[in-house]
């Protein structure tokens, strides 16, 4: 696999946070790193894919109109 160096800034307190993990773990500070961004970015992916989404069914109309909607949400405060 071919890797690249990344440098970022980061805060004091979260490097101190890193290295207590990656003690915790016995893991390396750069597999915590890896391991954070790697779920950082598939989160971002998934949002945006959602978003995506969303942006399509408006676009083919599949909607639901606000009191549908207002009156589901009022539904939930009612005793089964």
């Amino acid at each position: 696999m071919n890797t690249r160096v990344v440098t970022a800034h980061i805060p004091n307190e979260l490097a101190e946070q890193i290295d207590q993990l990656a003690t915790r773990l016995d893991r390396p500070k750069g597999w915590i790193v890896k391991q954070a961004l790697t779920s950082r970015v598939a989160l971002e992916a998934k949002r945006y894919q959602l978003t995506l989404d969303g942006v399509a069914d408006v676009d083919a109309g599949r909607l639901v109109d606000h009191a549908s909607i207002a009156g589901w949400a009022t539904s939930l405060d009612k005793p089964a």
